[in-house]
């Protein structure tokens, strides 16, 4: 005979489990990238020293876009050829952008699996644990860590346009960290992720030098993604959006730089950020400035680099779209007169032909075109003296905020 009751008891378990598993999925933590850089092999000249290596602190400050109650920070060994240990980590608020003190009593030790020291596999990246740490928007952060012995080669970002400070001894919960040794480079740090509430995004900024920010103030946070999130910021107080800078120097649509190609970056810098629903897409110049940097080529190497270019435009289109991220194309900015390219009219004939293309209505969700923005209205072929920063490549700071102000805040509500 069944037992009916028995049968309703465990029915009635059954549901209450059901419910109480779905309720902790509805209250699951919504995580939202606020700050992230793109990791690369640090270049020889860009490396901490032999000098450096033992017995090492390394305090190192980073600007959030959004704020939240509570962070866990990305740390990455992903150009490492052993295992990477740290023996602790600390998040602080930093005192200003340009200043190793930090706030006294904002600091937080940082545990990893419950543990203070974490060992990072080689080729790995690891998140911390969650920290409580109230953050607002637009705000300095410092993360600070020790080692007993930095690798010889590192995993990093060498175009950081911050500053960082290192010293010799375990200094990582030190208000001060005086006679440190001043380096304008990010090691080993790959993001800061924040609580935020449902609704809130990112919008990552996939680019070369020119979204990484050569030519901006060093400490001054004024590179055009640092500008775009502050207008996001004055903006959309109720519905924020972070920006994510995922520029590197010299990168390429097609070919490793100082950096891995944007095509094997792509999963790394885009895919894997909390929170991602816009991507920003400024990449090309340094494919179209390289090919003819040594010696003149026929037409049909220029028409396959053209060809090529847009070939991986719809890579990076297919796979954001396929997880349901809108991208928008930004045209590639003007630099005859540049001395790193010389370029050529037909090395203009590709950036135009390029431009063309991203322009088409369809070919990207949406576009914002830099070019015409930075352009010399009297010469099109070159930047406008008052967005140049005198190498006739890269804007100065007030470039960077012309074009921060040319991307419409209605592009990041694209349906």
């Amino acid at each position: 005979m069944i037992d009916m009751n028995g049968v309703a008891q465990r029915a009635a378990f059954l549901l209450l489990y059901l419910c109480l598993g779905f309720s902790q999925a509805l209250t699951q933590t919504h995580w939202v990238a606020s700050w992230a850089a793109s990791q690369q092999l640090a270049e020889p000249r860009n490396s901490l020293g032999p000098d450096d290596l033992s017995d090492a602190t390394l305090r190192q400050v980073v600007h959030l876009s959004i704020g939240g109650a509570e962070v866990r920070v990305h740390l990455s060994n992903r150009f490492g050829k052993m295992p990477l240990r740290f023996t602790s980590v600390h998040i602080a608020r930093a005192a200003s952008a340009a200043s190793e003190k930090i706030v006294a009593g904002s600091d937080k030790t940082l545990s990893f699996s419950g543990n203070s020291d974490v060992t990072i596999p080689a080729g790995a990246d690891y998140v911390s644990d969650a920290v409580p740490f109230s953050v607002p928007a637009l705000s300095e952060v410092a993360i600070t860590l020790h080692a007993d012995a930095f690798p010889a080669e590192q995993t990093g970002h060498p175009g950081s346009r911050a500053t960082s400070y290192l010293a010799h001894g375990d200094l990582v919960a030190a208000t001060e960290i005086p006679n440190s040794k001043k380096i304008e480079h990010w090691y080993f740090i790959a993001g800061i992720d924040v609580h935020a509430v449902p609704g809130v995004a990112s919008v990552v900024a996939l680019g070369d030098s020119i979204t990484d920010g050569h030519g901006a103030t060093t400490d001054g946070n004024d590179r055009w993604p640092d500008v775009l999130a502050k207008r996001l910021e004055s903006s959309r107080p109720k519905k924020s959006i972070a920006v994510l800078n995922e520029g590197i120097g010299g990168n390429r649509l097609l070919h490793d730089g100082t950096g891995p190609n944007a095509l094997a970056r792509f999963d790394h810098d885009v895919l894997a950020q909390a929170g991602v629903r816009y991507l920003i897409v400024l990449e090309g110049i340094n494919d179209i400035g390289t090919l003819t940097r040594d010696a003149d080529v026929p037409d049909a190497e220029h028409e396959a680099l053209v060809h090529r270019m847009i070939a991986a435009y719809e890579q990076i289109i297919t796979r954001a779209r396929t997880d349901g991220i809108k991208v928008i194309g930004a045209t590639i900015l003007p630099f005859v007169g540049s001395g790193y390219y010389h370029p050529g009219q037909k090395t203009e004939d590709d950036r135009e032909a390029v431009n063309r293309w991203i322009r088409v209505p369809g070919h990207f969700d949406a576009v914002v075109d830099f070019d015409k923005v930075t352009r010399d209205p009297e010469h099109p072929d070159r930047l406008l003296p008052a967005f140049d920063s005198g190498d006739h490549l890269h804007p100065s700071p007030a470039g960077y905020r012309a074009m921060a102000d040319a991307v419409p805040v209605s592009l990041l509500d694209l349906k």
